[in-house]
């Protein structure tokens, strides 16, 4: 059996439940790596160690993936833990937290393998870390079932920079399926360390002291529409990048909208786009706190006419902005653990099996803190 490992150090902080290890159902909810991204995240967090089974079971190829492998491996050694059980095809993992260190970090998935899900279990905890962290992963920056990293950058990362006192994200290069080998750099420098508080109370009461709680409750008015168009340079003499983005420009024809083209020396060839929407609820005033914005994305297919492309990002973004709702159903879904620490409420699209599964991952490790009320996310905030 692996195990992933690092110096031997007594934990430094209360648990949040008095088990010492918590049993999960790796196949419940969607039943897939969402389960393990956001118990290990959670996992780092509250110093609680978990044993899941059946991780995946309910896929076409179970158990852990080399996506899967990587992140176990880079949550360890963020927070100097271990893993027993790290092996593909493994559909039962042990895992050991410790206190979070933070630190330079060099992961490679080694496939196509989503960059932004495994940031899924690292942000978290990197927020909360003894010192700055500084993570470089290489992988598939824009592939399928995954937001891509303009999404990520974009939508999700101005709701968590006031959790911090500096967070910056870099796309250093570009990597499609089925080669990736694209690579993005996060760094993040916490304004509160985990591991200065002695027990899991004090901790949460200084959240709830020092960080604001995540309240998206009404869309606002749009301020402007922005998208980043992109492709291998392979396709830039068929001038694909552009096509997506007059795709997009000309069925969003009487907004604000302003997309980028760009194209990258790539492993394999591809191409994609994302917009997002920025609204404000005072006018032009568009709030760093408290933002809203919406996003949507689409890859780019064989055979699939670029201007196509465009166009269903597009009726991607309008969907979530014609359902008045603050959230996209993507964004709702990675806000469930940030929701469950600091509460607020998040007014969503729509309530995804991805975003149930979140939830019931959170009331493992956090008690039941979040409520899934019509497309809303409530949360009781912890005394």
């Amino acid at each position: 059996m692996r195990r992933f490992s690092s110096r031997s150090q007594a934990h430094k902080y209360t648990r949040v439940s008095g088990d010492p290890m918590l049993t999960i159902d790796g196949s419940q909810g969607e039943g897939g790596g969402q389960v393990l991204r956001t118990a290990l995240a959670l996992s780092v967090l509250t110093g609680t160690a978990f044993r899941m089974e059946n991780i995946r079971a309910g896929r076409e190829n179970p158990g852990l993936r080399p996506q899967h492998l990587a992140a176990i491996k880079a949550t360890a050694q963020l927070c100097q833990g271990t893993a027993d059980g790290a092996e593909p095809g493994a559909q039962t993992l042990l895992f050991y937290p410790r206190a979070i260190k933070g630190g330079t970090m060099d992961i490679d998935i080694g496939t196509a393998g989503s960059v932004t899900l495994l940031l899924q279990s690292l942000l978290l905890p990197a927020l909360f870390a003894d010192k700055p962290s500084r993570i470089t992963i290489t992988g598939g920056t824009d592939v399928n079932f995954a937001m891509p990293v303009d999404y990520f950058a974009e939508v999700l990362l101005p709701h968590v920079r006031p959790w911090a006192e500096k967070v910056e994200f870099k796309v250093l290069r570009r990597g499609y399926a089925p080669a990736g080998q694209g690579k993005v750099e996060l760094f993040v420098k916490p304004k509160l360390h985990r591991s200065s508080f002695a027990t899991w109370n004090e901790f949460a009461a200084a959240v709830r002291e020092q960080l604001q709680p995540i309240e998206l409750t009404e869309q606002g008015s749009l301020v402007f529409i922005r998208g980043v168009s992109h492709a291998s340079k392979d396709l830039e003499s068929s001038r694909v990048a552009e096509r997506q983005a007059h795709g997009a420009q000309d069925a969003l024809a009487k907004a604000d909208v302003r997309i980028r083209s760009e194209y990258s020396e790539t492993a394999s060839t591809g191409s994609g786009i994302t917009l997002w929407a920025v609204y404000s609820m005072n006018a032009d005033d568009i709030n760093s706190i408290r933002p809203i914005r919406l996003g949507a994305d689409a890859l780019g297919q064989k055979g699939f006419p670029a201007e196509t492309v465009g166009k269903t990002a597009v009726r991607r973004l309008l969907e979530a902005m014609n359902s008045n709702a603050p959230a996209d159903e993507h964004l709702a879904d990675n806000l469930v653990p940030f929701l469950a620490l600091a509460g607020g409420i998040v007014t969503a699209e729509r309530i995804t099996e991805h975003t149930k599964t979140n939830v019931t991952v959170a009331h493992l490790f956090l008690g039941e803190s979040v409520r899934i009320e019509n497309n809303a996310l409530t949360t009781r905030r912890q005394a």
